[in-house]
């Protein structure tokens, strides 16, 4: 099967005690022992155990083309349990232009951590040490949607005997397939496009091999409990039914975007990798397939105050934080990182819905003017 064909069966499973297509929820937190004190169903504890996540986490890797999965409470969770994953001593190389929530985090709570422009190989190469054991990778990143090598820095990273983790949240596997290029481990937070409807907060890792950092990752899981309730994971693996049709039209609305608003005399800048001007647009039609992403931003002309009032003039679009979601979102970035953001104040970041992009384009243009 394709894997738009994949998704949209959720690898074809059906309920086999009830022949059901969509899957029956478990709320169970326990599971029975047998007498001779052993568990042949596999299942002791629903932190490690719950089968509400078999097959959301089984179809996430087939897409990733992985080798094993993890749901996580949230992207957050996800990401910082790879962080917490490390031992002491260990130097992490992460990008200086990254989601926000977790670039501070980093910088609050791991002293081994060195920021660089990871479009720049060369910066990368440059900041690896002999303790170097991980480096984090975000393309497109958030909120600038620079592009990062991602075959170029898998050597460097792997050359260093490091591993490679790369937040693929705005590619999607629908677009970019980042252990494919080299990598090690691929974090989504599976609020946004994964599940696609605003109404779930989710995060997953996917890893290339069942290997003791995995492993490690694993136990960390189960011990800290930030795991998905079982609810959510039905509501993902709905979600992720429906991911390529909708990151397919997202990324062609935001690709109108783009070109529309290039031209608009309000705008001072877009940023897109999908537009040919881009900096790194040569490097996303290279490891991007069928789209340059949802996202985009746009820098106003006259400022932050400018961008302000043009997101206070919106109709359609929603302001909203968050990304990924059917319908539209404006925000002016700089608001919410608050002081020590890299993020210019001008800036407006838009999460290109599934709606006609012709009124998503006019509602621009009259907030706009």
């Amino acid at each position: 099967m394709k894997d738009a064909t994949k998704a949209a069966q959720g690898l074809g499973w059906i309920d086999e005690a009830t022949r059901a297509i969509s899957p029956p929820l478990h709320l169970s937190s326990t599971y029975l022992r047998d007498i001779d004190n052993g568990y042949r169903s596999g299942r002791e504890y629903i932190r490690a155990d719950n089968p509400a996540f078999d097959q959301p986490e089984a179809l996430l890797t087939a897409l990733e083309g992985g080798k094993d999965a993890a749901l996580f409470a949230s992207g957050m969770a996800a990401a910082t349990c790879v962080f917490l994953s490390l031992k002491p001593g260990d130097h992490v190389v992460a990008p200086k232009v990254m989601y926000w929530g977790l670039r501070r985090w980093l910088l609050e709570w791991c002293p081994g951590i060195e920021l660089v422009d990871m479009s720049d190989p060369g910066a990368v190469r440059r900041a690896m040490r002999p303790n170097t054991r991980l480096v984090w990778a975000e393309t497109p990143s958030n909120p600038t949607w620079e592009i990062t090598d991602l075959a170029a820095l898998a050597q460097i990273v792997h050359a260093g005997g490091a591993l490679l983790a790369v937040d693929s949240t705005c590619a999607t596997p629908v677009l970019t397939r980042p252990l494919a290029f080299g990598a090690d481990l691929v974090m989504h937070s599976a609020t946004k496009y994964l599940n696609g409807h605003s109404d779930l907060i989710a995060g997953a890792l996917v890893a290339a091999r069942d290997d003791e950092f995995w492993q490690r990752i694993l136990t960390l899981r189960a011990q800290l409990g930030g795991v998905l309730g079982s609810f959510e994971a039905w509501l993902l693996l709905r979600g992720m039914r429906t991911l390529y049709p909708r990151v397919r039209t997202a990324c062609a609305n935001a690709q109108a975007l783009a070109e529309r608003l290039s031209s608009n005399p309000h705008v001072a800048q877009v940023l897109y990798p999908g537009l040919k001007d881009s900096p790194g647009h040569a490097i996303a039609a290279k490891q991007m397939s069928g789209g340059f992403g949802g996202m985009l931003s746009i820098r106003v002309k006259g400022g932050e105050q400018a961008a302000i009032g043009t997101a206070a003039r919106v109709k359609i679009w929603k302001r909203a934080t968050s990304l990924g979601g059917v319908e539209s979102l404006i925000e002016h970035r700089a608001s919410v990182e608050g002081a020590g953001s890299p993020c210019p104040p001008d800036l407006l970041r838009l999460s290109a819905g599934i709606e006609d992009v012709e009124d998503l384009i006019a509602d621009l243009e009259q907030a706009l003017e």
